[in-house]
Formats: C-alpha cells, structure tokens, sequence
C-alpha cells in the first residue's frame, strides 16, 4: 500500500533560476497542428488591484499588471506514487491503441497531479484508468465543471476526481473546451455515478456531455434559460415577496458618487 499523500511534488511553475534549464515535457501536437499543445491560460491579464478602475488611485498598486496564470508542465520525476501512475498509464495506453497525444501535458501541483487530455480520446482513457491492474481507479469521486470567464481561451473546464481504492491513490484529468463547442463524451457508460454529476454540469455551466443517457437539468427548472455560474451569467435582482419591491443586483446595490 502506498502512502496517499506523496512525500515530494514538484511546483507546477519552475523557478525563475531553473527555468532556463527546464526540459520542455509537452507532448508533441497532433499530425496537422501547428505549435505543441499545453494548458490554456486560467486568467487574463489583469491591472490595478482589487479590479478597481477609475477611483483617483493614488497608492501606486494602479500601476500593477498581472499576467496570465498557465498552468506549466512539470518535469519527471514527479514525486511519490505519481511516477508509478503515470507510467501505468502510459503503458495501458500503448496497449490500448491509445496516442501518446491523448495526454498533452501534466501538472503536479498542490500534491496533486493533474493530466490535460483531448475530449477525443477521453473515454478510452477512462476504460484504461479503471479497468488496468496497475491504475485501477475504480471511482469517480467528484466531476465538476470550471468557468474562467470571459476573454480566457477554451474557458469552459470538465474536472475529474478519480480514486483508487485498490492502491489509495487519486488522480485528476482536466478536460477544456470553448463556449461555443462546449461537448464532452459523457462519462457514464464507464462510471455510472457520473450520470449526475453530468446533470449539474449541465445545468449549471451548459457543457453538453455527448452520449449521456438522460440529459436534463437537476437544479434549476426545465424551462430555465441560461447557465447560471457561467461568469457572464447576470447577478440579478431578488423580489421582494409580497413587497412589489426588487432588491438590485449586488455589483448594483452601492453607489459611490
């Protein structure tokens, strides 16, 4: 039995000392693709602080641009059991036909490890990942859908929680995809539990999860329109029961001039 928790685990970002150094672990693109594949950025670029702008900002903190956040490969070895799942991994792949290209990079960050995979290759992963003596993660413990919001590429996430009973350990795979081709295979034909999980991802940020037996919304009605924690999904106003009165949205509800 391994210890779930790894003793070491490199940083997902390299030093400013070391990464001139750093081996570069981005699987190569696809046939046909122009430049490597890696993790879309997590945020924008950003300015000032606090996301104020405008207020006579006389302390200076204005002047601060903060770059986009790009989660980094990390270079082997990774740390802990890590090491031994991702070269079960890898092995299982190859003998499952799958490409190399699948996983396009790994992150160990925050004792986690985490794999970025291609939509189109996700299913074949996850027969890979709960059915091989060597993985066996035989529960999908959490899938969850992440919005970065607006003006950060492919900001639509699929996190998957993964565990293994056989062995105690975890692992997550991140899937990313645009607003505007927001599907992802579903998940329940290998882990049934997923089939609601899928729901609220559903309902709640609008990722169609393709072949999914019964796809409808789980929080909100049926004939509810929108998403709502889509970050430009509108705050809105709460009635007042019985008052005929609203209560403004709450980026509304203080003025300041």
């Amino acid at each position: 039995m391994t210890d779930p928790i790894p003793p070491t685990a490199n940083p997902a970002v390299p030093s400013a000392a070391t990464e001139a150094n750093a081996v570069d672990t981005t699987v190569p693109a696809p046939p046909g693709a122009s430049t490597p594949r890696s993790a879309p950025a997590t945020t924008t670029a950003r300015s000032g602080m606090f996301a104020a702008h405008g207020s006579g900002d006389t302390s200076g903190f204005g002047g601060l641009i903060t770059a986009p956040h790009i989660p980094q490969p990390s270079p082997r070895p990774y740390g802990g059991y890590f090491d031994e799942v991702a070269d079960a991994l890898a092995a299982a792949m190859a003998d499952r036909g799958i490409p190399d290209s699948a996983i396009y990079q790994t992150t160990v960050a925050h004792q986690e490890i985490t794999f970025y995979v291609g939509r189109e290759h996700l299913v074949a992963l996850l027969w890979a990942l709960r059915d091989d003596a060597s993985l066996r993660f035989e529960l999908a413990s959490s899938i969850s859908g992440v919005d970065y919001g607006l003006g950060v590429p492919q900001r639509l996430h699929v996190v998957y929680h993964f565990t293994s009973m056989t062995y105690r350990r975890r692992i997550r795979l991140e899937v990313a995809v645009e607003v505007e081709d927001a599907h992802v295979p579903s998940a329940v034909e290998v882990y049934p539990t997923a089939d609601w999980h899928e729901r609220e991802i559903w309902d709640m940020f609008g990722v169609v999860f393709d072949g999914h037996p019964a796809l409808t919304r789980i929080l909100m009605p049926d004939d509810w329109e929108g998403f709502p924690q889509r970050k430009d999904y509108p705050l809105g106003g709460i009635p007042v029961e019985y008052k005929g009165a609203e209560i403004p949205p709450p980026d509304q509800r203080r003025s300041y001039t």
